[in-house]
């Protein structure tokens, strides 16, 4: 095996070798599903940069890297009985098959609008298909809240955005943009009063900051954007000014504390024209 072609059955024989509990290798015999999930993670925003960088080789590469992250659950899970790599495949399967029935059976969902409603349909019954499972054929319907299994983990814009449109879903949302704009002034003036209270009460300001940043993940919703690579593009465009404004202070001969916020905003405001004309 180890010198035949690569393949899904050659990275499976790699990864039984890798667990061997006596030829293996010593760091991956003694990970398990949690020690390993921080590795994911990064795995995965590993291949968000590579895709935003537009580094197909490296993306190659990074693809592999998550990848091997599945075929290391599926390890494990095989290990522990409680699944293998062909029961994966075969769930995920199963599953697109039956959430795109526009493609594999005769249902007729024409508009993207269509489409997502199907596919959170499909995920509501999913939802109560395994509530049943874990309570018992006599639960009721709907007994498992629709906001129940969203990853604890997740970025916190991303989850923020996942329980919105949850709720939208069964219809908790508001119909129009200017209620959304509306609720952001709401989210503001709140955080206002609290810094202009007489006594800064710092837990109810981290409250309602906490509630205006919410409100904007909607506005980024209602917008058909995804609120966690907005702020990514925003990062990345931010560093990469604040660079040339680094390169603007070296080029003036002074550090930056001999500089006013004054100087600062025009070598910023020169980054942004040089912008302008690349």
């Amino acid at each position: 095996m180890l010198n035949e072609q690569a393949s899904i059955e050659k990275l499976r024989w790699i990864m039984t070798r890798l667990r061997d509990p006596i030829t293996g290798c010593p760091w991956d015999i003694k990970q398990d599903f949690a020690s390993i999930t921080s590795h994911t993670l990064e795995e995965a925003y590993e291949v968000v940069d590579a895709i935003e960088q537009g580094d197909f080789a490296e993306l190659e590469k990074e693809l592999g890297d998550l990848l091997f992250q599945v075929i290391f659950y599926s390890q494990l899970g095989k290990e522990q009985e409680h699944f293998d790599l062909d029961s994966v495949i075969a769930a995920i399967c199963e599953k697109l098959i039956r959430r795109h029935p526009h493609v594999f059976a005769q249902a007729s969902l024409q508009t993207d609008e269509e489409i997502k409603t199907n596919w959170e349909n499909e995920k509501i019954l999913e939802r109560e298909q395994k509530n049943k499972q874990q309570n018992g054929s006599s639960a009721a319907l709907g007994g498992l809240s629709i906001l129940a299994d969203i990853p604890k983990n997740l970025p916190a814009l991303s989850q923020a955005a996942k329980i919105q449109k949850r709720c939208s879903h069964v219809g908790f949302d508001w119909d129009n943009m200017p209620d959304v704009f509306a609720k952001i002034e709401e989210e503001v003036q709140e955080v206002k009063d609290e810094l202009e209270a007489d006594t800064l009460d710092k837990k109810a300001l981290a409250e309602e900051l906490g509630d205006l940043m919410f409100a904007v993940v909607n506005l980024c919703r209602h917008a058909k954007e995804d609120p966690e690579t907005l702020l990514r593009r925003a990062n990345k465009k931010f560093s990469k000014r604040f660079i040339g404004v680094e390169e603007q202070v070296n080029q003036s001969g002074k550090s930056f504390t001999e500089h006013d916020l004054a100087e600062l905003e025009d070598y910023w405001q020169y980054v942004k024209s040089q912008e302008k004309k690349a």
